[in-house]
């Protein structure tokens, strides 16, 4: 008689055939990465020219802001429901539907001219188009890399930090000498090419089968009901929140921050805002990934531990970020907290999958995404708060508590349930 119990049911990971694979994960790593740099990209430019956007079109303070507000209740809606579909559906597809969308919201957005159309093309399509890539990409590296999985989700992780940072120095300039359209025209046209490189070269890998040859897709409610009964995915998740609780707030404020406390130029404070920050940070995730990979055979916590490692040690520097009175010194509290940012990071998605079947990674990371944002959304209205009432910098200082707490969620996790949690898989051809 089948069985339907998620738990009962012995799993094998198909990879590639034997002839290229070697090199194939890496190359699917690659088409990841750029799509993720562009994801990450076309986030960030509306930031970088919205005071040019604010001059055109005559907007308000809170006409800007509610594009932001509203791509980001858009993205957290949306993307459990795009694990869902990565679950179900071909990932290829619903990788490159995701690059395709929000690629051609954001070339759309370059033809705005107000408030609406800026909330059709970057606030639904662009945060909708967006929140159906993550689950589904990392859903795929981490079958595919198997031996490699920390490295792989953490060079694409470093998408992300070059993403920010490239595409908002590359935007802020195109914006300044050619207009503001064109930054949107530029990244929106990459996307655009981009997506059918990914048609081109990415393979449809098929997802995790039971040993007796049939994949089987569970009903959303076991699904919900199999990660709500684990521990270690309820104490991950909370960390999680915490931590992009913590990022929300940095990214919104610290800007403003060293402009306030260092009288820098808006451009210079952007800059070291972010750059000394994502360098550490790119170097925290290759070191965290390099290192977990390598000890997890014989150390199967290695993946969470440098989690707890990268919360609990990058807590001292936000605390020293919010009370510095020295820009050097701000600037290496900002290097370090990005080193550690980036240890957590690197072992984000690699601790999640150590504990839940692959038939369900696409959806477990999908519900973590926008628990996590849920809880971060309210971070800039916090620390706007404790602005004018206790200052900026006690307001940044305070993040590391958050940072604590979630450290001290990882570890219960790790030291009562992540042994009860932990899944094994047989990799195919292995």
């Amino acid at each position: 008689m089948k069985t339907t119990n998620i738990t009962a049911l012995e799993l094998v990971e198909p990879v590639p055939p034997k002839k290229g694979r070697s090199w194939y994960k890496w190359e699917m790593l690659l088409l990841l990465w750029v799509a993720f740099f562009l994801h990450q990209g076309c986030r960030q430019i509306y930031n970088s020219v919205i005071p040019l956007i604010k001059s055109e079109l005559g907007l308000t303070n809170i006409q800007a802001g509610l594009v932001s507000s509203i791509f980001t209740l858009v993205y957290g809606i949306l993307v459990p429901v795009a694990g869902i579909v990565g679950d179900r559906f071909s990932r290829k597809w619903v990788i490159v539907c995701s690059v395709a969308i929000f690629s051609s919201g954001i070339l759309l957005t370059g033809f705005s001219s107000g408030l609406v159309m800026l909330v059709i093309f970057i606030s639904i399509t662009t945060g909708g188009g967006e929140a159906f890539f993550y689950p589904s990409a990392t859903s795929l590296l981490a079958q595919v890399h198997e031996k490699s999985r920390a490295l792989a989700l953490g060079i694409l992780q470093t998408g992300l930090y070059v993403g920010i940072t490239a595409s908002g120095l590359l935007a802020g300039w195109i914006g300044q000498n050619y207009g503001w359209r064109n930054s949107f025209l530029v990244f929106g046209g990459a996307g655009v090419f981009w997506t059918l490189v990914v048609i081109w070269r990415l393979r449809n890998t098929p997802p995790p089968v039971a040993v007796s040859g049939q994949a089987e897709r569970l009903p959303i409610g076991q699904v919900i009901k199999y990660l709500v009964r684990r521990p270690s995915v309820c104490l991950l998740s909370l960390a999680f929140g915490t931590q992009v609780f913590v990022n929300v707030g940095f990214l919104t404020w610290t800007p403003a921050f060293l402009n306030e406390r260092f009288q820098f130029s808006l451009a210079q404070a952007g800059f070291h805002s972010m750059a000394y920050h994502f360098a550490g940070a790119f170097l925290g995730v290759l070191l965290g990934s390099r290192i977990a990979d390598h000890l997890v055979s014989r150390r199967p916590t290695i993946r969470m531990e440098m989690n707890l490692l990268g919360l609990l040690c990058g807590a001292p520097f936000i605390f020293w970020l919010g009370h510095s009175t020295n820009a050097t010194a701000t600037f290496c509290a900002l290097g370090v907290f990005g080193l550690f940012r980036g240890l957590y990071d690197s072992n984000l998605f690699a601790s999640l999958y150590d504990v839940v079947e692959p038939r369900v990674r696409a959806s477990a990371t999908g519900l973590m995404l926008a628990f996590a944002f849920v809880i971060g959304s309210s971070a800039p209205a916090i620390l706007g708060w404790m602005k004018t009432r206790a200052g900026l910098g006690a307001g940044l200082s305070m993040l590391c508590w958050f940072y604590l707490f979630g450290a001290a969620c990882i570890f219960v996790a790790v030291k009562f349930f992540l042994h009860r949690d932990r899944v094994s898989t047989t990799p195919a051809n292995a």
